[in-house]
């Protein structure tokens, strides 16, 4: 059997994408997205993605981390889904709406550009010498100048592991900030390393530091991959009308033999 594949990528952010409007391929396959997802004996990739018809919204993104399993949801995913749907000619307009795991979502296409409404953040709490937040993901962030820091992903996973976070997982953010920029390194539970752009971790930060430095709009985000853009409105420490901005392109493409 041949899978056909087409590989993303939003700020660094790659994923398997495969079109799955027939169910030939199912939820629980972990080992073979697994085995797709591996860098050194498969295609590689942070994530594999399923566009699947839907009901009401133009489509259904179902995603799965590169160690096989269906998680919550990914930002920079939902985006490279978008731009996939387009240059696929699976939708024809430039505004349109899926349903993921948190549940539905809005985007638009402005040329090079994805926006992709995120869902509302009601709570942003304290924990530790950071905040924990869900912006589709739970998410860890601290003020932390980790941009040049070779110890990153030692300090990140001590983190992850910890009492606290270690059984249902979280992601982890260091944030810094030059002027009305801010750079963010994360290390994303599920793939268990670095990524080069979190989406939701993107926003997660974005939406902390809002919070401690006042609604300032949009906030340009700095990641390893390149470049983002978030902007929101704020009612006291509850979050609307978010929006993850930035690009996503198609990589290549290929047939995937099991």
């Amino acid at each position: 059997m041949n899978i056909e594949f087409k590989k993303y990528q939003g700020t660094g952010n790659d994923f398997i994408i495969i079109d799955n409007r027939s169910g030939a391929l199912g939820h629980k396959e972990h080992d073979l997205y697994k085995a797709m997802c591996d860098r050194r004996f498969g295609i590689g990739a942070d994530g594999l993605i399923l566009f699947e018809d839907h009901d009401i919204a133009d489509f259904r993104m179902v995603y799965f981390n590169s160690d096989g399993h269906e998680s919550s949801m990914c930002g920079n995913g939902g985006r490279c889904i978008v731009r996939y749907a387009k240059d696929e000619g699976l939708i024809s307009k430039n505004e349109v709406s899926f349903e993921a795991i948190d549940g539905i979502h809005h985007a638009r296409i402005q040329d090079e550009l994805i926006e992709l409404q995120m869902q509302n953040v009601n709570k942003i709490e304290p924990s530790g010498e950071g905040y924990f937040l869900d912006t589709g993901s739970p998410h860890f962030v601290a003020m932390k100048n980790a941009w040049d820091d070779d110890h990153f992903i030692e300090d990140a996973r001590r983190i992850r592991n910890g009492a606290k976070y270690k059984a249902e997982g979280v992601n982890v953010n260091f944030m810094s900030s030059e002027g009305d920029e801010l750079k963010v390194r994360t290390y994303e539970r599920g793939v268990e390393d670095e990524t080069l752009s979190c989406g939701t971790g993107v926003t997660a930060s974005a939406l902390v530091y809002m919070q401690q430095q006042g609604n300032a709009n949009p906030i340009t985000i700095e990641v390893k991959g390149g470049s983002l853009k978030v902007k929101a409105k704020q009612s006291e420490n509850a979050y609307e009308d978010i929006w993850l901005i930035g690009p996503a392109s198609k990589s290549f493409e290929g047939l995937y033999e099991v």
